[in-house]
């Protein structure tokens, strides 16, 4: 059976992009983010059209809630991206604007339903910034198959191996300078941060 896996995950859809692999952990809960403190380097990512967008430059204009989730397919993201939606006004009174970070492409991110100046996505479909960020981990063959084959998920090929990988869901708080002042990450992809908790994060931010 792992031959046989390992045969249909070699056949990569168009979609899938070549990456490579320096800092993946070996499952969830073995990775080890970025904490509060520490500066997050700049990365190229793409938005819905497909232009670069540089996050340093981004972060210049304002705090940022820096969002990192797993997908469109993933029900817990698409539902804590629409309670982030919900609280994106006392976000920027605060002065904050939100960044939401996945690996789905650029193509699949033009399908999604927000749309407003303050609240952008952005495609990581390399997994280079996940890798940055240490939230980058490899699904296990049982997992990868079963996400691949029920939810139409599409992976990076790593190094040229047929081993996937998808980011610990997680929220950073950032300044403008890109440091990290409040981060949140959990292996348990079912936890999610509460808009009280990250409104709360935002004001502390906010008020320095």
């Amino acid at each position: 059976m792992r031959t046989l896996l390992v045969s249909a995950l070699l056949v990569l859809s168009s979609q899938t992009l070549a990456a490579t692999a320096h800092n993946i952990a070996d499952s969830a809960e073995h990775v080890s983010p970025l904490l509060p403190g520490l500066t997050i380097p700049d990365v190229d990512l793409k938005d819905q059209n497909g232009t670069t967008v540089s996050l340093k430059k981004r972060f210049k204009e304002k705090t940022t809630v820096l969002i990192v989730y797993r997908g469109g397919w993933c029900p817990y993201c698409s539902k804590q991206l629409a309670n982030v939606q919900k609280i994106e006004d006392q976000l920027a009174d605060l002065g904050a604007q939100i960044i939401a970070i996945s690996p789905d492409s650029p193509e699949k991110l033009a399908e999604t339903k927000i749309t407003s100046a303050n609240y952008q996505l952005l495609s990581d479909d390399s997994l280079a910034l996940s890798q940055t960020l240490g939230l980058a981990f490899y699904l296990d063959d049982k997992t990868a198959k079963i996400y691949r084959n029920k939810l139409g998920v599409n992976f990076v090929s790593l190094d040229g191996k047929a081993q996937v990988a998808l980011p610990v869901p997680a929220v950073f708080v950032v300044d403008k300078q890109g440091l990290i002042h409040f981060q949140y990450a959990n292996p348990n992809y079912n936890v999610r941060l509460t808009e009280d908790v990250l409104l709360a994060a935002v004001k502390s931010v906010s008020e320095q």
